[in-house]
């Protein structure tokens, strides 16, 4: 009878088909980073339903922000001592009854609150879940699991906006925060039934329960700290005039940044039993990983909230009218991943691929920047469609090279630090394009200006033009005189306006092609065909 157990136990591990696994993780995943974007486009319905202003509803986001980066680093630590499978089913548990908690929220306040607890769970997901797919594809198709992945990392950012729009405008917010509710549980019935720890976890498990090691509570205290006022600087910095601020809140937040983080770093190199494990730095390819996936996310970002800015301020599009003109790379992006996801599992070179997804993504932005105020929506479609087809050839290949030479052990570090810098990527991209785009606005408006004056001849035809315009509507000559100054300074505003938001793209492609150099510094990336890369 005994002996029959022991055949059944490992016959009963190898029935669950990987796919299964992955369909079940993904949809985890795809919620919990859905959650970063969806929410952007209904502040101000959420400022108004709850009564409060607008300028205090970004809290809704910054919260959230910042409790998920709390936790993302730490989530290697987490699954190992919890159990992954353990911790990634209470993490689907508190985020699903976090967000019906914010749904039903009645102020700002508890709001807020609620999104803490959402951000606290949801930091869990991404990290459990792509470690979950490394472990359940064998190693010659982490291409393959890169790609599941993939879908719900990269998908959820572009189709977030277009989503969020439609909902707020035919059923309100709070379903924005329902709706995560039949997913949720959805997810944790699936995940309870197909994911299972590896033999290697529970090895690990068992050592680290054996030696009752002390929690590194100092370095829980500091990576919060670092943590919470790094996306406040992120979040108030342009509304506070960053390092002009006269209150000095700005100054003050960085400084506690900076030495909060040396702090933390130090504290975490000299124990045995980090929270964080920044010796996963060491590997050239995990480090230069590390720093791609900042800037692709910065950029995808950046993209993401500056392009339905353009539509909507200066095209007159609603919210689901631009995101309708964006949502057409989505299909490209499900396609492109598939296609990269073969490339990778017969042999292709990770570092080709990384190379052109980032050559692609700036080709992508450059397109936007060179556009201009007389194009239509499909003019707005093919670019986009550029970029994420950039970041889809980026997105898999990044992940077999950046975890292909990471000893198993350090995997869960590894992977909460990535993931954690991926968000942080995208909360960096926000801030700087909304810096970029109000500043270069401002720069454009007084270069214009110096070209509108009386001795200018295109001024002086414009004026003549648009008073007799408007003289021949209203008869009176002062005020046709106003009415015509009115318009060109609505005319200038536009111009200027735009011309920002180009500056953001062409940014972004600089960016992007830039990144291209620290492909070279790698090793060559293969997923090769070997063990399974779970225990035997």
């Amino acid at each position: 009878m005994t002996a029959l157990a022991t055949m059944e136990l490992p016959l009963a591990r190898r029935a669950i088909n990987p796919w299964l696994v992955a369909v079940a993780v993904v949809i985890p995943t795809f919620m919990e980073v859905l959650d970063t974007t969806i929410a952007n486009v209904a502040l101000r319905y959420m400022a108004g339903g709850l009564s409060a202003p607008v300028t205090d509803s970004e809290w809704v986001i910054t919260s959230y922000l910042a409790a998920n980066a709390i936790i993302l680093p730490i989530s290697g630590w987490l699954g190992t001592r919890l159990g992954r499978r353990n911790y990634f089913l209470l993490s689907i548990a508190v985020f699903t009854l976090a967000s019906a908690l914010c749904g039903m929220a009645g102020s700002l306040n508890s709001l807020i609150a609620y999104r803490v607890l959402q951000g606290l769970a949801g930091g869990g997901l991404q990290p459990s879940s792509q470690g979950i797919l490394l472990d359940a594809f064998p190693k010659e198709k982490a291409g393959t699991a890169m790609t599941v992945f993939g879908i719900a990392a990269l998908l959820a950012p572009v189709v977030g906006p277009t989503l969020g729009g439609y909902i707020t405008d035919n059923y309100g917010w709070e379903w924005i925060f329902y709706l995560n509710v039949p997913v949720g549980l959805l997810a944790l019935v699936l995940c309870s039934a197909v994911v299972q720890d590896p033999d290697y976890l529970k090895e690990e498990r068992a050592r680290m329960s054996g030696q009752h090691q002390r929690f590194d509570t100092l370095g829980l205290c500091l990576l919060s700290v670092t943590m919470v006022s790094w996306e406040i600087m992120l979040s108030k910095g342009q509304e506070w005039d960053w390092l002009g601020d006269p209150f000095f809140r700005v100054q003050g937040l960085l400084i506690l940044f900076v030495a909060s983080l040396v702090g933390l770093i130090y504290r975490e190199m000299r124990i045995k039993n980090p929270l964080i494990n920044f010796r996963t730095l060491a590997d050239r390819n995990f480090r230069s990983c590390c720093v791609i996936i900042f800037c692709a996310f910065g950029v995808l970002y950046a993209n993401t909230t500056s392009l339905p800015g353009l539509l909507q301020s200066l095209f007159g599009y609603d919210a689901t009218t631009s995101g309708m003109v964006l949502s057409p790379a989505g299909v490209f992006a499900v396609i492109t991943l598939f296609i990269v996801g073969m490339l990778l599992s017969r042999g292709v070179d990770a570092r080709y691929l990384m190379a052109a997804g980032l050559l692609t993504l700036g080709i992508g932005n450059y397109w936007v920047s060179q556009l201009n105020l007389g194009i239509s929506p499909w003019q707005v479609v093919w670019p986009r469609v550029v970029v994420i087809v950039g970041l889809s050839l980026l997105f898999a290949p990044l992940n077999v090279a950046a975890f292909q030479h990471i000893p198993r052990e350090l995997r869960g570090a590894a992977v909460g630090l990535l993931a954690l810098l991926r968000n942080e990527g995208g909360s960096v991209g926000t801030s700087v394009a909304q810096t970029v785009l109000e500043r270069r606005e401002q720069f454009h408006t007084l270069r214009l200006n110096e070209r509108l004056d009386a001795l200018n001849p295109e001024i002086g035809r414009f004026f003549q033009q648009g008073q007799s315009f408007f003289f021949g509507h209203t008869g009176d000559l002062s005020q046709s005189r106003q009415m015509t100054l009115q318009v060109l300074e609505t005319v200038r505003n536009q111009q200027a306006q735009a011309l920002a938001y180009f500056d953001v793209f062409w940014i972004s492609a600089v960016v992007s092609a830039a990144m291209v150099f620290l492909v070279l510094l790698m090793r060559r990336s293969v997923a090769e065909k070997g063990a399974h890369i779970a225990a035997e």
